[in-house]
């Protein structure tokens, strides 16, 4: 059994390193995420130097920190060479303190997986694989533009759970035409392949996506909310039965095995952003810092290689601003938020009639005196809740 004992609580969100790795092989039809295909090849050396130079403005603003996870995400990071995450990982222990059993996680896709380059990953200190499968039938991955099948992915599942302590995978439901039987067949066989962690999303239309075009013409027709709804309650309810419940709207895992990086976002911690189109908050004093990267992967590198970092946006966030993104960030866990730091922040209390209103309707409720959080139901309409309590 792994050790989990570096996952820490609530009461500490902790400080990540989150390094992005902006290229992938081909670009998914659903994708909005900052990824960029480069057919003819990337200097890894120049964009590691990049990396490194923009860690080291990072930590000019950080001061001196405790890493409790580090995350490398993309795109897609199993694109690159062993030697360049090794490099990375060195940078951070170069900047920070970096101690021994944090979780190092690092995003694959199946394509892209071989054993040799799993064994030179786990090498240089990865200790969590979190695998893009998305769909467990060759029709829908080719419907998703995945260039992986079924045979790639159990593959890739295979060798992850071979080779590293901890694994998961990610799978994208709430597709067009999909029946509550489809999906509850094909997550019975992913939870038979999971080891103690799975991220299960709805297939959302996001703007600027090839998909966007086609849903707006009507030839891309997904769920209504209702079929949606089912589709989520299925989830929910197999998860739960096989001892992997969800600890966040999409997010499922063994208990103890949560994703130590990922709570970091949802309780409100602190993490440097690095790389093209790389986000971060900094606690500076008693000030949040929200800082942004440049997107395009060519510009940034300009910018770092002449100012030393390639940050487009430090924005300082008032308390209101910050109280508003905890309530967005921790109602999406099942722990829910503090209302004690909550409170601190916005400076007053929940607005009485709003809260007795989503309490008595069901969509949210307390936990004692000090925490609240969605119900199942409100994690349905999680945006109108957080709005409605935000105001």
């Amino acid at each position: 059994m792994a050790d989990f004992s570096f996952i820490g609580d609530k009461t500490d969100p902790g400080f990540g390193v989150y390094v992005h790795w902006p290229f992938c092989a081909a670009k998914c039809p659903y994708c909005d995420f900052n990824s960029h295909v480069r057919h003819q090849g990337v200097d890894q050396a120049r964009y590691v130097s990049a990396f490194l130079n923009e860690m080291e403005e990072a930590r000019r603003l950080s001061g001196p920190r405790t890493v409790t996870s580090i995350f490398l995400g993309g795109g897609t990071p199993s694109l690159m060479d062993p030697a360049t995450v090794d490099a990375i990982m060195n940078g951070i222990a170069r900047f920070w303190h970096v101690p021994d059993g944090i979780e190092i996680t690092l995003e694959a896709n199946p394509s892209s997986v071989e054993a040799t380059r799993f064994r030179g990953y786990r090498a240089a200190g990865v200790n969590r694989v979190s695998l893009g499968v998305q769909a467990l039938n060759d029709r829908d991955l080719k419907f998703l533009g995945r260039l992986h099948n079924v045979e790639d992915a159990l593959k890739a599942i295979g060798l992850a759970r071979d080779i590293f302590p901890r694994m998961s995978f990610d799978l994208i439901y709430a597709r067009p035409n999909q029946t509550v039987e489809d999906w509850e067949a094909e997550l019975k066989q992913a939870v038979s392949y999971a080891v103690d962690h799975l991220s299960l999303y709805q297939l959302t239309i996001e703007e600027g996506t090839p998909f966007y075009g086609l849903h707006k013409a009507g030839k891309l027709v997904v769920p209504d909310g209702d079929q949606s709804a089912l589709l989520y309650e299925a989830t929910q309810d197999i998860t739960a039965a096989i001892g992997m419940p969800a600890y966040e709207v999409s997010n499922h895992a063994v208990p103890g095995a949560e994703s130590r990086h990922n709570l970091t976002y949802w309780r409100y911690g602190d993490y440097a952003g690095i790389g093209p189109g790389a986000h971060g908050r900094l606690m500076i004093g008693r000030e949040k810092l929200a800082t942004a990267t440049e997107r395009k992967p060519e510009t940034w590198l300009d910018l770092v290689e002449a100012n030393g970092h390639g940050m487009i946006d430090q924005e300082v966030l008032g308390y209101d601003e910050q109280s508003d993104e905890l309530l967005l960030m921790g109602l999406r866990l099942k722990e829910g938020i503090d209302l004690v730091r909550w409170e601190a922040l916005s400076g007053r209390a929940l607005d009485p009639e709003k809260e007795r209103f989503l309490i008595e309707h069901g969509f949210i409720e307390r936990i004692g005196n000090s925490r609240l959080r969605c119900t199942p139901s409100g994690m349905l309409i999680l945006d109108a809740v957080v709005a409605d309590l935000a105001c």
